[in-house]
């Protein structure tokens, strides 16, 4: 099994698109002003927007791996981008900065490495 994509609602349809080709996805999909779906610089997994006159904006927190979040957050912000938290090493062992789409969704760029699947508390198989 692997994960495919993920769908998050948006208000502001043309914003949201305009928004995360800024932050390096590339649209591969866009229908009828209504739909779009976007492949990420590395791996197989896609995000698409649908737009929502009502987004829940209280699900998921995506998270977007990168080389090197300082780098990464410097670019972005370059672009306009605004973000709720500087990078910072958290204690479990990724280094993170969080910020949001223009329809509220919440971002996070990481950087997490090994960690990520195989951090030292990771539950093996008995």
């Amino acid at each position: 099994m692997d994960l495919n994509q993920v769908t998050i609602e948006v208000l502001d349809f043309k914003a949201s698109v305009a928004f995360y080709q800024k932050i390096g996805l590339r649209l591969i999909v866009s229908a009828r002003g209504e739909y779009a779906r976007f492949e990420l610089p590395s791996g197989a997994s896609t995000l698409s927007l649908h737009q929502s006159n009502y987004p829940s904006i209280c699900g998921p927190l995506l998270y977007f791996e990168v080389d090197d979040v300082d780098a990464r957050f410097l670019e972005l912000t370059d672009l306009g981008v605004r973000f709720d938290t500087k990078p910072k090493d958290q204690s479990w062992r990724w280094r993170e900065a969080r910020f949001c789409d223009p329809s509220g969704n919440r971002l996070c760029l990481y950087h997490a490495g090994i960690d990520r699947r195989f951090p030292p508390w990771r539950i093996e198989k008995e």
